[in-house]
């Protein structure tokens, strides 16, 4: 392997997209018809595993109405029907800006794409008719970007001037212009989809009380809602887990998914797609991916925008999607054009082929920590090269499911030759995939590696041999901090040896070889450092991957053949992303050998990876801490951050399922898979790791032999009709949503409470006391509430106070539609590092005034009730990993006016912004260390009163009352964010502005 980084264009930061709006919400709905935001039947005959005909029969049928009290036997029937909606009537004034929003300024480059029998598939917007030599220079990615300004370009959202930015790419990159770009669709899950849906809820009562159109308020572009975040591995180990485990999160959630079955109804364009059915980013890339949109005859590239930082999975299949915020994609949900920055693209060039028993999990791992040392933060990456026909589809997706953990806002794969294959075998229609080829390769957006290939520019450039990949796990907590096998047992020692910090648990020497026996179930067990106490294939990264899915049933039949067992305390668990796992587990005839090794199905959903890896068994959990044992998790997830996977699990280990099964087996972490045995065989001889593992020839064969197009048709046909449990849920048919005050679950948030017409303006901050200071790498999983509810937390006091079992509490991420949790929860997380509390971790502060150590959101609230302003210090990369809207919400209703820091993830800064929150960064080379800040201080930020004396990227003047003052930048990157900074967040700029029409 070698690096290089050729940089022929400085890359320029990605800001976190943004919604630019227009102050018409007319002209949306107008641009709505010609950009082909509203789907309509020829969308889907080309994007279900149901053929056109065959979908206009089961509209037909008489099937559940499980969502949207329409047939949702396909969904042609719902958007058909949303179609039939007709928008609001508009006044002479609206009339007037639609009409200018409807005139295309390119109209001259519609050109009809031929159907080779006759007769055309439609018309698209013609890159090639342009005539202009810099676009064949231009990465794919760009082109899609080039392409949606040029089809939305009406001189008003998008303008001609927009246009020629994204053309002469390689000179303004640089330069961080600021462009609009219009996603064709957004994707929710339920964590993050509850919020939003919340929001619009109550953005429409602030409508109706400030006496406007409420029903205004609604998903102008295809919303997409996949319920996968609430299944937690409660029952284990059991051929019925799966229906255990689906009853439970009924109970615990019936409330939450009543109301987003509500949403589904009370506002148009929403599809929900009920529990139980998979992950949210498998289905879309099995299910709800449409690679080119065909829409009232317009032809156009599929793109999606989605709460859940994984969203860009889908660039595997060369669909441009990458995560925002949930608080932009409510704004992106109304049609309106985001404003983002164009950005740099690095090239990563792939040559080779993986060798013999290397898993596309380990090449994703060493891609991730290539690209986490060259520095892609803010930038596309862009696959190519000979190595790109070596990787399937669900190899290359893998790679893009994690671009959040290398830092790129994509990893995007073009459609090529392999992208086809996958579309066939997923169940598009022959003709559907025809169309899309046609389309791609008239509008030069085709990759065929059969023909000579034009050199494409890019900011910077990346190789790597795919022969050079080893075997590999990421950890302990953090998923670039990539561990080679053969090093594994080394790299533990070091980490039970070094200080406490990402690479190390500081276990004193005369301690590291400590045993801890208890009895499990009548039966004597032991735990040592290292021993793996979760053990679990689950999330989107792995599961959608039939190789390495398949893989790891091969390891568990190796295993049972030779007589090798799972030691009974270790929680094991498979959740596959959707029925399609299932389907060829049980054609290849390998499930059997996973049930046996205690991998049994527990549920369709996205669990341990997320922190739904419900309870250890009590004397597991005893033993644990009793003894100070630094248990591991092993997982073929993508996120391992400290406190994220298991409150008990200190060391956790992301892996391919196959080592995921290998590391359950060895039961411990501190192995030498090349030296020392797994276990003993039923013939008494030592089993070695090479015995167990499957060849990558071994594994093609059952692939081939198992993967059948048929399953997926039969799978997307069956979730379409909900389940039991979904359809019997009963919704009230108001569309305003009536809020029971009662509810722990479903809450009104106050973010529109006194709101009046005018906005509140620019301001500073005046003697704040410093409520939190942090060093680097705080992550949204430190800053949100996620995970389970400590029982002697503040929300878990205000759900007792309201008379909640504690059984009941169900995770923080199950109530995210409830403000008064999640601020409780806001900086709840058992590892929080505060500079504040002098070495001790925990979710708690000092209160300055008082010096009086409390839980972070007590502190805050009595900050509150003294009148009192906060802010807050910290590190480097503050507010990575996971887009979460809360980690920007909580914040703000904790009282928090401004963040300090060195730098910022990307949708973060925005969201925090967002919520009206100011976000400054140090200047270079400085912190809160270097400059002598301890905490303590208060602090005063001077900012214009107007908000048009402030410019984007200007110096700020921070004092504090030790004397002490320094120079910040004001990370406000677009004129836009400075306009949602001057309303109070973004908000209440959409209501102001719907209003004024």
């Amino acid at each position: 392997m070698y690096i290089t980084a050729c940089s022929s264009a400085t890359s320029s930061l990605l800001r976190a997209s943004r919604s630019r709006f227009s102050s018409s919400l007319s002209s949306s709905f107008s641009s709505l018809a010609r950009s082909g935001s509203h789907s309509s039947p020829a969308v889907f005959n080309q994007s279900r595993s149901l053929g056109y005909s065959s979908a206009l029969r089961s509209l037909r049928c008489s099937v559940s109405r499980w969502s949207h009290g329409v047939d949702w036997k396909s969904p042609l029937s719902l958007r058909s029907q949303i179609r039939t909606v007709a928008p609001p009537a508009i006044n002479g004034f609206e009339r007037k800006i639609a009409t200018m929003a409807s005139e295309n300024a390119f109209k001259g480059i519609l050109t009809s794409l031929p159907k080779p029998a006759g007769g055309e598939f439609g018309k698209f917007y013609s890159l090639p008719a342009l005539n202009d030599p810099r676009i064949d220079k231009l990465p794919y990615s760009i082109r899609i970007l080039l392409e949606s300004a040029i089809r939305n370009c009406d001189n008003f959202q998008v303008t001609k001037e927009d246009v020629e930015k994204i053309i002469d790419w390689e000179k303004t990159s640089p330069k961080q212009v600021e462009i609009p770009f219009k996603p064709a669709r957004v994707l929710l899950q339920d964590f993050t989809g509850v919020p939003a849906v919340v929001d619009l809820a109550c953005m429409r009562d602030a409508m109706n009380k400030l006496g406007s159109d409420s029903n205004k308020i609604n998903p102008l572009v295809p919303v997409d809602l996949v319920i996968d975040h609430s299944v937690q591995v409660d029952v284990a180990r059991s051929e019925n887990a799966v229906q255990a485990n689906m009853e439970l999160e009924f109970q615990r959630n019936k409330e939450r998914f009543a109301f987003l079955k509500w949403g589904s109804n009370a506002f148009q364009n929403m599809l929900v797609v009920p529990p139980g059915s998979g992950i949210v980013h498998q289905v879309n890339l099995e299910y709800l991916g449409r690679v080119v949109f065909n829409t009232d005859g317009v032809i156009y590239p599929d793109s999606v925008v989605g709460t859940d930082s994984h969203t860009t999975m889908i660039d595997g299949l060369g669909v441009a999607g990458w995560g925002v915020g949930g608080i932009e994609a409510e704004a992106a949900m109304l049609g309106q054009p985001m404003s983002m920055v164009l950005p740099g693209v690095v090239g990563f060039k792939l040559s080779g082929e993986l060798r013999n028993g290397v898993t596309a999990t380990d090449l994703v791992l060493t891609v991730t920590q290539i690209l986490r040392k060259h520095g892609v933060v803010g930038k596309f990456v862009e696959f190519y090269g000979d190595g790109m026909g070596e990787l399937s589809l669900a190899d290359r997706a893998t790679i893009a499911n994690m671009s959040p953990e290398y830092g790129a806002t994509m990893g995007f794969f073009p459609v090529d030759h392999v992208t086809l294959q996958y579309l066939k075998l997923t169940g598009r229609s022959d003709e559907t995939v025809a169309m899309i080829e046609a389309y791609l390769r008239a509008n030069k957006m085709f990759v065929d590696y059969k023909e000579p290939q034009q050199e494409r520019v890019y900011s910077s450039y990346l190789n790597l041999d795919l022969a050079d990949v080893e075997p590999c796990v990421s950890g302990p907590k953090r998923p670039h901090d990539r561990v080679p096998l053969k090093e594994m047992k080394a790299d533990w020692h070091s980490c039970l040896d070094n200080k406490v910090g990402f690479k190390g648990f500081a276990v004193p020497k005369d301690t590291q070889e400590k045993v801890a026996k208890f009895s499990f179930h009548g039966n004597p067990a032991e735990l040592k450092h290292g021993s793996v106490v979760i053990a679990a294939i689950t999330s989107c990264t792995n599961t959608s991957n039939p190789s390495v899915m398949l893989g790891a049933a091969l390891v568990a039949k190796k295993a049972c053949e030779l007589g090798l067992q799972v030691k009974p305390w270790i929680k094991t668990s498979l959740a596959p992303g959707s029925g399609v796992v299932t389907k060829y587990l049980l054609q290849s005839g390998l499930q059997k050998y996973l049930n046996e090794q205690g991998f049994h199905i527990v549920g369709y959903g996205c669990t341990t990876c997320i922190g739904n890896s419900g309870d250890l068994d009590e004397t597991v959990a005893s033993a644990i801490t009793e003894n100070d044992i630094v248990a591991a998790a092993v997982l073929s997830g993508n996120r391992n951050f400290e406190g994220r996977v298991h409150a008990l699990t200190r060391a956790n280990y992301l892996a391919s399922p196959p080592l995921v099964v290998a590391y359950a087996l060895a039961g411990t972490v501190d192995i030498d898979f090349e030296k020392e045995p797994i276990g003993v065989g039923k013939d008494g001889k030592n089993v070695y790791f090479r015995d167990i593992w499957p060849s990558t020839e071994e594994i093609a064969e059952v692939v081939q032999s198992s993967v059948l197009p048929d399953m997926f048709k039969s799978t997307y046909e069956a979730i379409t009709k909900g389940n039991t449990m979904w359809n019997q849920l009963s919704i009230p048919a108001s569309k305003l949503y009536s809020w029971d005050h009662e509810s722990t679950y479903i809450h009104e948030p106050p973010y529109f409470k006194g709101m009046t017409m005018d906005p509140p303006g620019s301001h500073g901050v005046k003697d704040a006391y410093c409520l939190l200071n942090f060093g680097d790498s705080i992550t949204t999983d430190h800053i949100s509430p996620a995970g389970s509810i400590h029982k002697d937390s503040p929300a878990a006091k205000y759900l007792l106070e309201r008379g909640v079992d504690r059984k009941d509490f169900n995770s923080y991420g199950s109530r995210r539609g409830n403000d008064e949790v999640m601020a409780r929860g806001t900086f709840a997380n058992i590892r929080l590092v505060n500079k504040l509390l002098n070495g001790e971790v925990g979710a708690k502060t000092v209160h300055i005034p008082t010096g009086e150590k409390l839980y972070v959101f007590d502190a805050a609230m009595r900050y509150k009730a003294a009148g009192q302003e906060t802010i807050i210090l910290a590190g480097a990369e503050y507010g990575s990993g996971s887009s979460r809207d809360w980690a920007a919400k909580g914040p703000m209703l904790l009282g928090v006016k401004a963040v300090i820091s060195k730098s910022f993830e990307r949708i973060h800064r925005s969201n925090l912004v967002g919520m009206g929150i100011i976000p400054l960064c140090f200047k270079s080379g400085e912190d809160a260390d270097t400059l002598g800040l301890t905490g303590h201080e208060r602090y005063t930020i001077d900012l214009p009163s107007k908000i048009s004396e402030i410019r984007p990227g200007q110096d700020v003047t921070v004092n504090t009352d030790s004397g002490k003052s320094f120079t910040c930048t004001a990370r406000f990157d677009t004129e836009v964010e400075l306009a949602y900074f001057n309303n109070g967040g973004i908000l209440p700029y959409v209501i102001r502005q719907l209003i004024t029409q």
